[in-house]
């Protein structure tokens, strides 16, 4: 799983739209110049996971928060978050992410921090895919 949302950030990408993928698991990915971020979500499990990866390592930090700005603007962290081998990945997983998939959809721009380090993201053209990685279901066995 976390290799495929790790290949993505790897692939070199002319649209920075995002961008919402089937599965299991189900996978929703922004781009932009210097960062992206990818969640995932695995409804067997069922677990879901946000990755933020940036150019430069992310410094070490006790809290990693999501601050929304927007109409049901909100900030949200957790110190349940781990570093990627080469720094520059941070990734949270959890069981429920409501907090984090309403402020991807109810709001216009995301701030991600750890420490000192902060990435932006615009939330222009998000609001459709993530309906849709909400809606990621089990797919039903072919008969």
């Amino acid at each position: 799983m976390m290799r495929a949302a790790c290949f993505l950030f790897l692939t070199p990408v002319m649209a920075h739209a995002w961008e919402f993928t089937p599965g299991p698991p189900c996978l929703l990915t922004h781009q932009q110049p210097g960062a992206a971020m990818a969640l995932t979500y695995d409804p067997t499990r069922p677990v879901y996971t946000i990755t933020v990866t940036q150019d430069a390592p992310w410094p070490a930090a006790d809290l990693f928060t999501m601050r929304f700005d927007g109409p049901q603007g909100r900030q949200i962290g957790t110190d349940r978050h781990q570093f990627g081998a080469d720094g520059r990945s941070l990734t949270v997983a959890d069981v429920g992410f409501g907090n984090v998939l309403d402020g991807l959809q109810f709001n216009f721009r995301t701030t991600a921090k750890a420490g000192s380090s902060e990435v932006t993201f615009s939330l222009d053209g998000a609001a459709e895919p993530v309906a849709e990685f909400r809606a990621c279901a089990v797919p039903k066995p072919v008969s």
